[in-house]
């Protein structure tokens, strides 16, 4: 297996082996990691298996923040999906559920799989956990669909950055959210370069986005945008699966994410210097959270 560096070639692999991206990246994993398709197999397992005690604890069990910010969000949203009032229908109802969920989980100091980032946590398990109860995918199939997640996730990490503090919540959510995305769609059949088209598009939709973390915690506004990049991710899905193309390939909006977060202020980068950091209302929860230690 050659080592890809972008998506061009990444697709090209896929085209010349005949296999969807997931299988190529397992491969690559299995032969540059020099172990054996057992291990690799049963470490993805171990991926899913925290993915899911992460977004459905917290809905059973509420927990509350290390800030005091959050807790209990992901429990009110599951009681007003049974409430029959939803308006975003069942799939996505869960969608949202479990990557707030997951996003408790993190700010409460549990164990979560960081996809890309602990920040970004929630997106991936998020949509794929919810596809998978809608349309009874095995742990097998979801297993393999994150390796698709991992090879965008990869690409982001070796062209630009998903680390907020370098390129702000457009790496973390953005990247999470078109690893989403991608992953999604060859889940329900769609082609490699489909879910390059969904990567694409679902950045685009991210691109400028700021870290601006209130009082310098994972949980406001961190959260919430993890469930808005659930939604991008569930709408750009189903648009490359409807045959909607992206006029920018996937390699230049990376690079393009990557040129944005170089450009950005270091206020905007995870510092909590600006944004909703600082406005009035920001500051004096930082000021109590600060007091409370």
């Amino acid at each position: 297996m050659k080592e890809f560096k972008n998506a061009v070639e990444l697709l090209t692999l896929c085209t010349e082996k005949n296999l969807p991206i997931s299988e190529i990246m397992r491969q690559r994993e299995i032969i540059l990691g020099e172990t054996t398709a057992e291990d690799v197999d049963a470490r993805m397992a171990r991926v899913l298996e925290i993915m899911k005690d992460a977004a459905f604890s917290p809905i059973e069990k509420p927990v509350r923040s290390m800030g005091g910010l959050i807790g209990g969000e992901a429990k009110k949203l599951s009681l007003h999906q049974t409430s029959g009032k939803s308006i975003c229908g069942n799939l996505l109802d869960d969608a949202i559920t479990y990557a707030m969920a997951t996003l408790e989980t993190n700010a409460s100091m549990g164990l979560i799989v960081a996809s890309p980032t602990a920040g970004s946590a929630g997106i991936v398990p998020g949509l794929l956990l919810a596809v998978q109860k809608h349309y009874h995918f095995s742990d097998e199939q979801i297993q393999q669909a994150l390796f698709n997640a991992g090879a965008i996730g990869y690409l982001a990490m070796r062209n630009a950055t998903v680390a907020g503090a370098v390129g702000g919540c457009q790496a973390e959510t953005g990247i999470a959210a078109a690893m989403a995305a991608s992953a999604a769609t060859e889940l329900l059949g769609g082609s490699p370069k489909q879910c390059t088209y969904a990567a694409s598009t679902v950045l685009m939709n991210m691109l400028g986005l700021v870290c601006d973390p209130v009082g310098g915690l994972v949980e406001v506004p961190c959260v919430k945008r993890n469930v808005i990049g659930a939604v991008n991710a569930v709408s750009v899905a189903d648009m490359a699966m409807a045959g909607i193309t992206s006029r920018i390939p996937v390699d230049e909006v990376i690079d393009a994410m990557g040129e944005v977060g170089r450009r950005m202020p270091v206020e905007f980068r995870e510092t909590a210097l600006g944004g909703l950091a600082v406005t009035p209302t920001g500051q004096a929860i930082t000021e109590r959270i600060r007091k409370s230690k």
